[in-house]
């Protein structure tokens, strides 16, 4: 189970002893925190020695920034994908809510590291994610104002509103559990008909 579900979140990652130190990781960070967390507990989480983790990942650091550039890679990518397709600005919108909040509820644990650990990155790192970041504003906001060039949305700020359209999506991750009772798709629908009546479209 563990290899399918590394294999899974990180498909591009290699050799599987570096995707399961990256769940492995996640785990712990989101059980202690990133600051209480040792690398002698990620190895171990993983089922190898402190030793073994050193020769995929030069450190902690290092591990907290692969697993949040691959959550923020696989974020932008979504949102491209749609932001691609033909479509309205109103449609391009709801599809890019439904898909960024069933993300974030699908991979909660993940999405929570990836969301919540920023700080704790170096900055070159930190500032690599924050680009990624900013890029998935830039295209939320270039919607939006395509939405309300077309008359489909009434927004003040754009970029404000971008923010808000995402901060909504990102916060999924720090109450989401699957106990939760609703599937990350039918929650993504929801998401989707509240932000379209916050711009100001009908749902």
């Amino acid at each position: 189970m563990t290899t399918t579900l590394s294999a899974e979140l990180w498909p591009d990652v290699q050799p599987e002893a570096a995707r399961r130190l990256m769940l492995a990781a996640v785990e712990s960070f989101a059980e202690r925190g990133y600051h209480a967390t040792t690398t002698r507990d990620i190895a171990g989480a993983a089922g190898m020695s402190p030793a073994a983790l050193y020769v995929h990942f030069p450190s902690k650091a290092a591990l907290l920034f692969a697993i949040s550039q691959s959550g923020h890679e696989q974020t932008l990518a979504l949102v491209e994908s749609v932001v691609e397709r033909d479509g309205t600005p109103r449609e391009k919108l709801r599809s890019i809510v439904e898909d960024f909040v069933a993300w974030h509820a699908r991979r909660h644990t993940v999405a929570r590291v990836v969301q919540y650990e920023l700080q704790a990155l170096p900055a070159n790192e930190y500032a690599v994610v924050t680009d990624l970041r900013r890029r998935i504003e830039n295209h939320v906001r270039d919607v939006i104002a395509a939405g309300v060039e077309d008359g489909s949305f009434t927004v003040g700020d754009l970029r404000t509103a971008a923010r808000a359209v995402l901060s909504l999506g990102v916060d999924v991750a720090r109450w989401y559990s699957d106990r939760v009772g609703k599937t990350p798709k039918a929650l993504g629908r929801e998401y989707a008909d509240l932000v379209l009546r916050m711009l100001g479209a009908t749902v």
